[in-house]
């Protein structure tokens, strides 16, 4: 407990330039006389750490002090940075406080520019932690609880279900939960966003040897879905979309201002709603089955305009 006192007590001092005995001995519900002692401790051990008297004053480090500079390489410790601020993007639970102590730990005398870089995904992302749902299956798959979630599937099908949760997986945007549904009987992948509510309980499951799963494509909570050839030209307007959506060597320039994609998908609701997404920018050539589907739900948001819906 004393040594991890120590480590924090350090860290705490390579990110802010002053804090007095007090501070610390509230933080860590100690007295200040054991404060003086940790100083006289690291202090002793080599950190340079220094007491100031007076208005502003308090404990302090040398300044340009760093931790163990030989254990990684500058290049290195940018690596780890980027990783970190890279998954604080993902709005991942408790990063914020790792970054602090880690930006400490690996400040560079020569170097102290943190902001080469900037990663947000906010307009897109979502927020896995809503009512503590992450942080919740956190704790269950590191403990082998059951949890019990009700959940809002691809198809819009509500249900309450039983999952032994192995595994929190974050793709294109999104984090998801690997795991055993028990009333299903067979693995799933679920999206937390799509997750509404969270209870850990005290049933403890043995963890088996799972299937594989490969970045998350494998399996997932909806029937298993066909593939259709879908072939689609797109206006010119809508090219900054298809560079989002797709590799250079799909988006095909027809040479009169218009595009054209030809490729498989998943023959799902999703791909209705992408196509639709695209509005008067987008004309599905083929299959036929496919124009039929497009056609009847743009007539159906006519009719709804047209004060026959709702």
């Amino acid at each position: 407990m004393k040594l991890n006192r120590l480590l924090e007590i350090t860290t705490i001092l390579l990110n802010k330039k002053t804090v007095t005995a007090a501070e610390l001995a509230e933080r860590f519900e100690v007295s200040t006389r054991t404060i003086y002692r940790d100083i006289d401790v690291l202090s002793g051990s080599g950190v340079p750490v220094y007491c100031s008297q007076g208005s502003g004053g308090g404990i302090s480090i040398l300044e340009g002090y760093t931790v163990s500079r030989a254990v990684l390489s500058d290049s290195e410790r940018d690596s780890v940075l980027l990783a970190l601020q890279t998954l604080e993007a993902t709005r991942y639970p408790e990063i914020n406080a790792v970054l602090e102590k880690l930006g400490g730990i690996f400040q560079n005398a020569k170097n102290t520019d943190s902001d080469w870089i900037s990663v947000d995904f906010s307009p897109w992302g979502s927020n896995p932690n809503t009512k503590n749902k992450f942080s919740d299956i956190r704790a269950a798959i590191l403990k082998s609880r059951v949890i019990e979630v009700d959940y809002i599937n691809a198809l819009n099908e509500k249900s309450r279900r039983k999952i032994e949760p192995l595994r929190l997986i974050f793709k294109s945007q999104a984090w998801y939960l690997w795991g055993y549904c028990l009333a299903k009987w067979d693995y799933r992948l679920f999206r937390i966003s799509r997750i509404k509510s969270v209870r850990v309980t005290d049933e403890v499951f043995k963890r088996e040897k799972e299937h594989v799963i490969k970045n998350g494509e494998k399996a997932s909570d909806s029937k298993e879905e066909t593939m259709i050839n879908l072939s689609m030209k797109f206006t010119g307007d809508a090219l900054y979309r298809l560079c989002d959506d797709f590799d250079d060597e799909l988006i095909v320039d027809n040479g009169d201002g218009t595009y054209s994609i030809e490729m498989n998908f998943p023959d799902s609701e999703w791909i209705y709603n992408y196509i639709l997404s695209f509005g008067g920018s987008v004309k599905v050539l083929s299959p036929e089955s496919v124009v039929k589907i497009i056609k009847e739900r743009a007539e159906g948001v006519l009719e709804i305009y047209a004060g026959n819906g709702f």
